[in-house]
């Protein structure tokens, strides 16, 4: 059955084709700009990621005001990764179901509930825990935007697309630049009241100017499990997933956890260690447009090759424990290019070789495995440290790791690669 992915073809009226029962009909043109679409989806991920890193900022904070111990922090910080996660999964097929035209204002709505919990409600560790679990359907938005800004371009062009969407995870460097100055400046629920606010905007927005290039299958999220397993089978699906799970999850681990190395380890202010971690989190948010470009001219695997290398190397630079300045401050930055390249690359893969009707699906799949590759790392941080008094274990870890992903990307995934290359199209 053709599938329009191509904005050009979504605008001309065309009738649904044959065999197409059971969807909505597609006489009615789809009327909207390419642009316009990629660019509230950007602020929309932007937005939800925002509030999915609202705790971040605030975890040495946290820490000192319930007298935490160093596990505990990495488990706050890193618990709304969970939903954020895990979530991506039966969102990405209720996308393929629904449209994001539905999806993106419901989960923006429905995360304004804990954005303000957090920030008027919790007063205790484990009410924060509850709180930042739920914060993670924020994190839910990127199985949403993918396959709605994948539909709107057409193959050629769905790796730079997706790369430009996915600067929506700058939403964590908002959180790490303004959380802690606002919450200085106008008391402790100014942060949340302000996210709220924004994400109930979006939501209202989005609901009104989103359209989607291609007719939801109402079918798509029946039988969820079943289709879940025939995604997961997928050989794609696998090796995507590790690949995201290192590249994204380092990311996610670097932009919650950062902040609390960076106290621990060189003895900075809160404040400066939230300023230097949004400077991470927005050289890797600006590589990631550059790594979908990358890998639209030169494929997804050789970039992700010298992504994973650079990776390696850099991480063995920092388990050496070296001065901030300037070789500390130049290996973290270059890791941030690294993983931010990475996960524009693995995305431009997706987009290329995922079955269009099932785009939400791997998306999900892909993206919770990056959540949780975002998770595991910062609990092991704080373990390390709490037992050792330094983290040069953790960043051998990560860089025997980044290794490891090197060879399985020059093995398997290219391998898988070039077959599906070769194979003709459905």
């Amino acid at each position: 059955m053709a599938q329009h992915d191509d904005p050009s073809t979504t605008t001309t009226g065309k009738t649904a084709p044959a065999g197409s029962e059971g969807r909505t009909p597609a006489a009615a043109p789809v009327h909207g700009s390419p642009t316009l679409m990629l660019a509230l989806a950007t602020v929309g991920f932007a937005v939800n990621f925002w509030a999915w890193a609202l705790i971040s900022p605030l975890g040495a904070a946290y820490g000192q005001q319930y007298e935490l111990t160093d596990v505990q922090v990495s488990v706050l910080v890193a618990v709304p990764v969970i939903v954020g996660s895990l979530g991506r999964i039966p969102v990405g097929a209720l996308t393929d179901r629904f449209g994001a035209r539905v999806m993106f204002p419901l989960v923006s709505a429905l995360t304004v509930l804990p954005v303000l919990f957090v920030g008027l409600v919790a007063d205790s560790f484990v009410a924060l825990l509850a709180g930042g679990f739920l914060l993670g359907l924020g994190g839910t938005s990127f199985a949403v935007g993918v396959p709605f800004v994948n539909a709107w371009y057409p193959p050629e062009r769905r790796g730079t697309a997706i790369g430009i969407f996915g600067i929506g995870m700058g939403g964590t460097a908002i959180s790490a630049f303004t959380t802690v100055a606002i919450r200085d400046a106008r008391g402790d629920a100014a942060p949340f009241l302000l996210v709220a606010a924004i994400l109930a905007v979006f939501a209202v927005v989005s609901r009104l100017v989103l359209r989607d290039a291609r007719t939801p299958d109402p079918g798509a999220s029946a039988g969820f499990w079943a289709r879940t397993w025939s995604i997961l089978r997928l050989p794609a699906t696998l090796q995507l997933s590790w690949l995201y799970a290192v590249g994204f999850g380092g990311f996610v681990a670097f932009s919650v956890y950062l902040p609390t190395f960076l106290v621990n380890a060189y003895d900075l202010t809160a404040s400066d260690a939230a300023a230097r971690t949004a400077g991470f989190v927005v050289l890797a948010v600006a590589m990631r447009p550059v790594g979908g470009t990358l890998s639209d001219r030169f494929g997804g695997v050789p970039v992700s090759v010298v992504c994973f290398a650079a990776v390696t190397a850099l991480a063995a630079v920092v388990a050496f424990e070296p001065d901030l300045v300037p070789v500390g401050t130049l290996a973290f930055l270059g890791l941030a290019a690294a993983l931010g390249a990475s996960s524009g690359a693995t995305f431009a893969l997706v987009a290329k070789v995922a079955p269009p009707d099932k785009v939400g699906g791997v998306t999900g799949l892909v993206g919770a495995a990056g959540g949780l590759g975002g998770f595991i790392p910062p609990l092991i941080m704080g373990a390390v440290y709490q037992l050792e008094g330094d983290y040069g274990i953790g960043f051998a870890l990560l860089a025997l790791t980044g290794l490891a992903t090197l060879l399985f990307t020059l093995g398997p995934v290219r391998r898988g690669a070039r077959a599906r290359s070769a194979a003709p199209s459905a």
